[in-house]
């Protein structure tokens, strides 16, 4: 009599289908040069799985601007990617480290170097109908989330309309 050999179903019809509607994903990355790129690659991974590729591109160059950004300015190891689709629309977050400041001019002049980094990030925004910013970090109390909000219909329309 031989013993039999069971194995555990793999049961495929239960899996949650990957629809736009089910993507949330958090990653944190080192607030080191390569981030923003493995940021890209990542957004790019995920986007595809889920059916997005008409966001892809205009997503992927919005993650790259605020990874870089992110990076760049947080004094701490880490900054967090966020990603998620929400009401036909990605939305974008990242947060770092970098403390929102008190004193007025001084947060003034911060907060215009920053939006000078995200100036292709903005134009980007714009071609695509989106909403941008930046603000204090909910995450951890203390830090800077900027977040962007890609309208899919608008995402369409960069990748179709000639860049000049």
């Amino acid at each position: 009599m031989s013993a039999a050999v069971t194995v555990c179903p793999h049961p495929v019809e239960t899996r949650t289908p990957r629809v736009p509607e089910n993507l949330a994903y958090r990653l944190t990355l080192p607030a080191a040069l390569a981030s923003p790129s493995v940021a890209r690659i990542a957004a790019r991974t995920i986007l595809e799985a889920h059916g997005l590729d008409d966001v892809t591109v205009a997503a992927v160059q919005v993650v790259g601007e605020l990874a870089a950004c992110a990076c760049l300015f947080t004094p701490s190891d880490d900054v967090y990617l966020s990603l998620r689709y929400r009401g036909d629309a990605l939305r974008i977050s990242l947060d770092d480290g970098h403390p929102r400041h008190a004193h007025r001019r001084l947060a003034a002049a911060c907060d215009a170097r920053r939006r000078s980094v995200l100036l292709l990030l903005a134009c980007v925004m714009h071609a695509c109908e989106g909403e941008w910013g930046f603000g204090a970090s909910a995450a951890n109390g203390e830090g800077t989330r900027m977040w962007a909000v890609l309208p899919r219909e608008g995402a369409r329309e960069y990748v179709r309309t000639p860049q000049r």
